[in-house]
């Protein structure tokens, strides 16, 4: 502390770790970084407090980050890797510092000045001093035969002259250290104080020890004019056969585990932010280990097998801490006066269909949103009989359907027969409360009306004629013959796009090819070729069609190691669930898996992308909006990471084609019509980027890992996809929690003594906003985050800013009292006095006004326009308490 008080030491960066740009979700960035902002800020004082951002070794950048790091308040930012072809113009053109727009919706306020260092983030070539460099130490003994202090000055300053002729103001940052070293710090102090007092002394440039912070402060006091940069810095290549785009998908297991824990995590903070925090639990354990799995080589991907291993095992300590949490507080919540705890157990592995809570045929379900506004959704949970009946909270039955399991899954590890599915689209009052819980009751049938309607099954034989399924919104037809996807219709809209839905494979290149010995890994795809191979010949699906009152199914087996489920709802979009794995590798082939979507629609060689899943990134395929792209690689080239969605326009048509997914992927739109997503990968070489291993996961039987997710499809004209685009991948990223109870008791006595429903806002929030966080700090002070989920090119009344007052916002307490502050709530908002830069051309600087309106009177009046997040501090008082108060001043 005596250190940092005496600007010794400086922190930059400071997150729980430095993350990956392209694998992770915004919620997660924020946390994390917020878990260590406020750790350094509780540990060495607001003086501290970091002001550069520091992302050396991420493997390209996103848009996003830039813009959530200005939100929190940071000066600069600095990195060192980004595509060898724009490095080098920017070498030339003297751009390799710059000020970067995160956002265009935010504007000025998302600026951000940025650095690329020049040395990547090593030492000086000939200047490392530590255990294992080879370069000469400086011997400054004229008597020594190896005397060198002329010849290393001489090269110090060469290199010096060399960065600086890059670089537009008379300060340089040069960095000493590299990944591992200092492990002799002696020696490496040593040598540079030597350097510095022989470079100083010859005076042609003046070296001396400094920070991020200083440099920053004297490159702004330069006062000069810098470019100013809009897009992100995706997909980086370190050569033109070096495309870090593998990564976007490598490890998909953990990737899809990451989000189902962020979900967890955003529920269970709400839940002990409810209950004002519970005794021996908490949500600190999952906080931390989400925080490291951010790390660029945790959710990335790119990590060894074992320590992939050990990132999963952390998570799932954490969920379970939070699942004993949320277990406790629905219990309280839901029990009246006098009554017993509830005994509640959570279904980790819902997606094999394995709960023992529900397989025995009659239980209870609390189900728990942490969505900001009413929420319906279909419910699965693995069931041994098919004569049940399902009751919601007011004892009134629930449609409901009994499915048989698949073989996909019950060759996984399942021993439950059928999977109940449960969904009321149409019932205000089977809709999950805001930030609450609907109560419902799955019994065995005694033949009552309503009853678990039965599935029909039909096999559909190649050949026979073309079928479909459909709802009150859409119709899906498949291809007799191949039994693949075949078209799409929205009868909303009166609009029918033809859409072959197929899965493929890419041969990995094993580094043997003719212009490059570089092979597929962990990080890199480099694809042998320009055209995938089909799962089988001419990629024919064996189909079976499950029909009924609740859903429909098109099960499709394409081989033993790639199967699919369609499922459309009543009045909801389709909804693909593939099952991927073990990867054969008998073959000798590296095999990188896509399911890939080619429509009729006309798109112009351009597709979106999410970054983050905040704002949408343009994508223009053999195109870089700042320099002119070599295509060398055609396909690795254009892939760009999906965090949580990718689209195609036709703007002739004004219709939209969105796939939206529960994981980050690899994606790209290499054709005219297409939507090219990378589900799973096994590779047989390493890429020789650090792993030091072929990325091959075994799975849990050693034969190679199956991998089971989900992607929404959406056709639908350009304004209702602006809804659909948010409002679900929101609903993928804040799921509802399931807490079961096992019991045979009688429904009627359990509404007795039991809240049956429960929300925790007073009403639900306007539809463009969303609760980012909502956290307990300590007794009566929570963290809250609102945020505004809309771009502002989207059209009214989407980005329209939104009004909400915080004091009556919540049902279990009253904010008595509210401090904003910056985004990675380690500092009040009004502190914070971010460095301003002059920029090229900027017209909307010039037009626009601060987009932040203050917290408005006593009842907490907070405005949000697009994309905007607003952090706050709030003190609570608990409803009953607050009342006492106020009955004590009357």
């Amino acid at each position: 502390k005596t250190l940092v008080n005496n600007k010794q030491l400086e922190f930059v960066n400071a997150g729980w770790c430095m993350n990956d740009e392209a694998s992770t979700d915004y919620n997660s960035i924020i946390d994390q970084m917020s878990l260590g902002l406020r750790f350094v800020n509780d540990t060495f004082g607001p003086q501290a407090r970091p002001r550069v951002a520091w992302h050396i070794d991420p493997f390209g950048h996103s848009a996003e980050q830039v813009a959530l790091f200005a939100k929190m308040g940071f000066d600069g930012f600095f990195f060192a890797r980004l595509d060898y072809d724009d490095w080098n113009k920017r070498l030339k053109e003297n751009t390799a510092e710059m000020v970067w727009r995160g956002s265009p919706s935010l504007g000025a306020e998302s600026d951000l000045f940025t650095g690329v260092l020049y040395y990547f983030y090593g030492y000086p070539p000939g200047f490392c001093y530590d255990v294992g460099c080879d370069d000469p130490p400086i011997q400054d003994d004229p008597d020594l035969f190896d005397y060198n202090v002329p010849d290393r000055v001489n090269a110090f300053v060469a290199a010096a002259m060399d960065q600086a002729q890059h670089y537009t103001t008379k300060n340089i940052m040069m960095t000493f250290g590299m990944d591992f070293n200092y492990q002799n710090a002696h020696e490496n102090f040593k040598n540079i104080d030597k350097l510095i007092k022989y470079v100083n002394k010859d005076g042609r440039v003046h070296a001396f020890y400094s920070t991020p912070s200083r440099y920053i402060d004297a490159v702004h006091a330069a006062n000069k004019t810098w470019t100013l940069k809009s897009d992100d810095f995706f997909p980086y290549a370190d050569g033109p056969y070096h495309y870090w785009t593998g990564y976007f998908t490598s490890r998909p297991a953990l990737k899809g585990y990451t989000r189902v824990c962020n979900n967890i995590l955003q529920a269970c903070k709400q839940l002990e932010a409810i209950s004002n925090g519970y005794p021996n639990v908490s949500s600190i354990s999952l906080q931390m280990s989400m925080g490291i799995d951010q790390h660029h080589d945790a959710v990335s991907g790119t990590s060894k097998q074992h320590v992939a291993y050990d990132y999963a095992k952390r998570l799932h300590i954490g969920q379970v801490e939070c699942e004993e949490l949320m277990g406790y507080v629905l219990s309280d919540l839901a029990a009246k006066d006098g009554s017993p705890p509830l005994d509640l157990q959570f279904c980790e592995y819902l997606n094999i269909s394995v709960c023992p809570a529900s397989q025995n045929d009659s239980f209870n379900i609390i189900a728990y949103s942490p969505y900001c506004q009413l929420y319906s959704r279909d419910m699965a949970f693995p069931v041994n009989s098919t004569s049940l009946v399902v009751y919601n909270g007011n004892g009134d039955i629930v449609p409901s359907q009994v499915v048989p399991i698949d073989n996909s899954t019950s060759q996984v590890v399942t021993d439950a027969l059928y999977l109940l599915h449960i969904y009321n689209p149409k019932s205000a009052a089977d809709a999950m409360q805001p930030l609450g819980f609907q109560t419902y009751f799955v019994r065995p049938s005694n033949g009552e009306a309503g009853s678990s309607s039965p599935s029909k099954i039909y096999v559909h034989k190649n050949g026979d004629p073309d079928f479909s399924i459909s709802n009150e919104v859409f119709t899906l037809t498949f291809d007799g013959v191949t039994g693949r996807l075949k078209s799409i219709a929205n009868q909303r809209i009166g609009y029918e796009a033809s859409v072959d839905q197929q899965f493929m494979w890419w041969n990995a290149s094993d580094g043997n090819n003719v212009n490059d010995s570089q092979a597929s890994g962990a990080y890199i795809f480099r694809p042998n070729g320009t055209a995938p191979f089909p799962i089988n010949p001419g990629n024919i699906a064996q189909v079976t069609v499950v029909s009924g009152d609740v859903v429909q199914e098109v099960r499709q087996v394409f081989s033993p190691w790639v199967t699919q489920t369609i499922r459309l709802f009543s009045y909801n979009v389709p909804v693909f669930e593939y099952t991927i794995g073990p990867i054969p590798k008998g073959d000798g082939l590296g095999k990188e898996v896509i399911s890939r979507f080619s429509t009729n629609l006309t798109t112009g060689g351009v597709w979106y992308t999410d970054a983050n899943g905040r704002e949408m990134q343009k994508r223009v395929r053999n195109y870089r909006p700042t320099w002119t792209l070599n295509v060398t690689e055609p396909v690795a080239g254009n892939y760009y990471p999906v965090n949580s969605r990718i689209y195609i326009q036709d703007v002739t048509t004004q219709n939209q084609f969105t796939v939206i997914t529960d994981r980050t992927h690899g994606g790209s739109s290499l054709n005219d019509g297409q939507v090219e997503l990378m589900v799973h990968r096994c590779l047989l070489y390493d890429d020789a980027r650090g792993v030091g291993e072929p990325l091959c996961e075994p799975g849990d039987t050693g034969k190679g890992l199956v991998v089971r997710g989900t992607h929404v499809v959406i056709l639908d004209d350009l304004m209702s996809s602006i809804n659909y685009r948010s409002l679900v991948s929101r609903a993928l990223t804040l799921g509802p929690m399931f807490a079961l109870q096992p019991s045979t008791g009688d429904i009627s006595d359990y509404i007795t003594y039991y809240n049956t429903n429960y929300t925790g806002l007073t009403t639900q929030l306007p539809f463009q906003l969303n609760i980012a966080t909502l956290q307990f700090l300590s007794s009566n002070t929570l963290l809250l985050r609102l945020e505004h989920v809309y771009q502002i090119d989207d059209p009214a009344p989407f980005n329209n800013p939104v009004t909400v007052t915080l004091d009556n916002m919540f049902t279990g307490f009253s904010v008595v009292s509210v401090t904003e502050l910056v985004l990675g709530s380690n500092e009040n908002i009004d502190s914070v006095q971010r460095l301003q830069w002059n920029v090229e051309e900027d017209v909307e600087r010039k037009g626009r006004g601060p987009s932040r309106k203050p917290i408005n009177g006593s009842t907490f009046v907070v405005t949000l326009n697009p994309m905007d997040i607003r952090t706050f501090e709030i003190e609570v008082a608990k409803q009953s308490y607050l009342q006492e108060v106020l009955n004590l001043k009357v």
